[in-house]
């Protein structure tokens, strides 16, 4: 295949808060709206499941197959809740699925991050969605773990890696323990989805793939649906 040929991926990642909008509505269709404006070819989500009773999905798994091009790669740890710890991944439906497992961090409040490996249009991608601690300290920790999960995985497979990573810093933080590893899009602030000032919200690739674009998706419906904005880049192999 030539240069010119190669697939591009248009990846996503959007904390959907449990589908409560700024207006504190559940309003799971609003969320799903956001998504077919996205366009994304795969979408890294964070608090994807609610957090009490049965943590049952917050989008309606129907709702999803009939609303939206996409499906969510089966984790099945609970029966009717979506992901991992909240965090979960959608792909378009004629994506394969060739391997997924969650991913075990180490914790002060219950948090985790979950791995797939995707083909689509000819192309593998190994995608990582993750939501690290409002600690510093564990955010660091976390960050080094999903760093090692990634390395020991068998076979080299471009890889990104998104989601909501809490941290305030510039480029302080957990960021510094990534950035030896990975380099960020260049995406925009994200939170708080009514005034966006803070890029909580990141996305990062091994080094053989280039973004191409990157951003942040500014909709009137956006800023209802959630208080992240979602975030998104467009990438290939370089």
């Amino acid at each position: 295949m030539s240069a010119g040929a190669r697939r591009t991926i248009k990846v996503a990642s959007y904390n959907i808060r449990k589908a409560i909008g700024t207006d504190r509505q559940r309003r799971p269709e609003r969320v799903l709206s956001v998504l077919n404006e996205l366009g994304a070819d795969i979408v890294c989500l964070q608090e994807a499941d609610r957090r009490l009773g049965a943590r049952q999905s917050a989008l309606p798994f129907e709702a999803i197959a009939r609303e939206t091009p996409y499906k969510a790669v089966p984790y099945e740890i609970r029966p009717g809740g979506m992901g991992w710890h909240g965090n979960a991944i959608l792909v378009r439906r004629e994506a394969e699925i060739l391997d997924h497992r969650p991913l075990t961090l180490p914790v002060l409040e219950p948090r985790g991050a979950v791995m797939a490996d995707i083909a689509l249009g000819g192309q593998m991608l190994r995608v990582v969605g993750m939501h690290l601690d409002l600690s510093g300290l564990w955010r660091r920790k976390q960050a080094r773990a999903v760093i090692e999960h990634v390395a020991a995985c068998d076979g080299h497979i471009p890889a990104v890696l998104m989601g909501d990573l809490n941290e305030w810093s510039l480029a302080g933080g957990c960021l510094k323990d990534f950035m030896d590893h990975f380099h960020f899009a260049p995406t925009g602030p994200s939170y708080h989805a009514r005034r966006p000032i803070a890029r909580l919200d990141r996305i990062m690739t091994t080094p053989d793939l280039a973004v191409m674009d990157a951003g942040t998706h500014h909709s009137p419906l956006a800023f209802r649906a959630s208080d992240h904005l979602p975030i998104w880049a467009t990438v290939g192999l370089r």
